[in-house]
């Protein structure tokens, strides 16, 4: 987990949802997307000063002295706060808000296939993801380290019959906390530990497996299969 994504929300709704109480920029405005995969832009919120704002990151960063070509798009919850690996964007904290993300289960008929299932929020709402990234603020361009990883912990009940590991879905009451870069290290780790969604909020189902090629795209790759 988590391999593939879906963003289809608007800003404005995200700030609705969060009831966010200062100015909100969305600075890179992105089209709804329903199958993002690793190493492509992510749409992610992040604060300067008291503002929300909303860029494109690359999804995936390594260190600027990791020797190998790894780009990892995930962060697990387990280390991520103390790995010399994560160290250098463990302070920047982000929100990738995604409507839902994808695994897949080994066909019990044929082990050689894989069926895809669309994991999304029960109440509809979005799943606002705990990440950390190197981003540009301001009037910045992109630059070559810029990225994000998407924090990750073990699966739960009945989310584990699907795969191992979920993202860390955050409360929308919590987010205007973990964003903020006064919010202590120590702090934000017990948030992600300990006040994440729980499994009972999510609902997954059996989705085509046109999912399984990132050059499908639209709406019908998360439709449920009856």
């Amino acid at each position: 987990m988590c391999g593939r994504v879906a963003q289809f929300g608007t800003f404005r709704e995200i700030v609705e949802l969060l009831r966010w109480p200062g100015p909100a920029e969305e600075r890179q405005q992105a089209e709804a997307r329903y199958n993002i995969p690793p190493q492509s832009p992510l749409r992610l919120l992040h604060v300067e000063g008291d503002s929300l704002v909303q860029d494109l990151v690359r999804w995936g960063w390594k260190p600027h002295w990791a020797k190998d070509n790894r780009l990892p798009s995930n962060a697990r919850l387990e280390g991520v706060a103390h790995s010399s690996y994560w160290r250098a964007i463990w302070p920047h904290r982000a929100i990738a808000p995604i409507d839902g993300w994808f695994e897949w289960v080994k066909d019990e008929a044929d082990p050689k296939k894989k069926l895809p299932f669309y994991i999304r929020r029960a109440d509809g709402q979005p799943c606002l993801a705990a990440t950390i990234g190197q981003y540009p603020s301001g009037t910045q361009d992109a630059r070559e380290h810029d990225g994000c990883a998407i924090v990750t912990d073990e699966a739960l009940g009945g989310l584990v019959d699907v795969h191992d590991r979920r993202p860390v879905v955050l409360p929308p009451d919590l987010v205007a906390e973990w964003l903020d870069p006064s919010t202590p290290a120590e702090r934000a780790e017990q948030m992600l530990l300990h006040q994440g969604e729980p499994a009972e909020a999510f609902e997954w189902y059996r989705v085509s497996t046109e999912v399984n090629s990132s050059a499908h795209k639209g709406p019908q790759l998360i439709r449920r299969l009856e």
